[in-house]
């Protein structure tokens, strides 16, 4: 797949990656670093399975507590401007979950109606739910977490062709190559 680099492409991805983020951190409880990292995941891999596309454009490992995008596990940790701007991240004790409140409005301007649906369902899937109890949905036996597990061992980066499935809401794996294909020729088209 080709990475899309193009500046104004990057900064849309990332309104929505914010933007996202406010979402949940908004229409959840008990939401801190481990839950909204649980929640993007979620997000990224059904939308994918649906349409061959993540919507925040995160790359996911398999760590030990689950699926996790490196770069914004560690940018919670030292947080770039817009990202404080959008959400407050409070000093947690020791043992205790980061703690993250929004600051600014939710602007669903950047979502497509099935990326807005998509996360209201699992806002009020996982409403109540800790972290704790996400991983056990997240770490269910044959899914992207646990194939990537099993398959090259952790740390390994998630395939997001492991979404794919045998259900009516998975597009098949022909079809998602298709999809990666012609975006690709867009961007080498758009770039000449």
């Amino acid at each position: 797949m080709l990475a899309d680099d193009n500046p104004i492409s990057l900064q849309y991805t990332r309104k929505k990656l914010l933007n996202a983020m406010v979402f949940f951190l908004k229409k959840t409880h008990k939401c801190g670093k481990l839950k909204i990292l649980k929640l993007l995941y979620f997000l990224d891999f059904i939308h994918f399975r649906q349409t061959g596309k993540s919507v925040t454009g995160l790359t996911y490992f398999a760590w030990v507590k689950g699926p996790v995008p490196p770069e914004l596990f560690y940018e919670i940790g030292n947080p770039r401007d817009d990202l404080r701007d959008h959400i407050a991240i409070l000093p947690a004790a020791p043992g205790e979950f980061l703690k993250m409140l929004p600051r600014k409005k939710f602007d669903p301007q950047y979502f497509s109606r099935r990326e807005l649906r998509i996360m209201a369902q699992l806002a009020d899937i996982f409403k109540e739910a800790d972290a704790d109890d996400m991983s056990e949905v997240s770490h269910l036996p044959n899914k992207p977490w646990d194939k990537t597990k099993k398959e090259k061992g952790l740390d390994a980066e998630i395939d997001y062709m492991l979404s794919l499935d045998d259900t009516k809401e998975s597009l098949s794996r022909e079809r998602v190559e298709e999809i990666i294909d012609e975006r690709d020729e867009v961007i080498l088209l758009y770039r000449q």
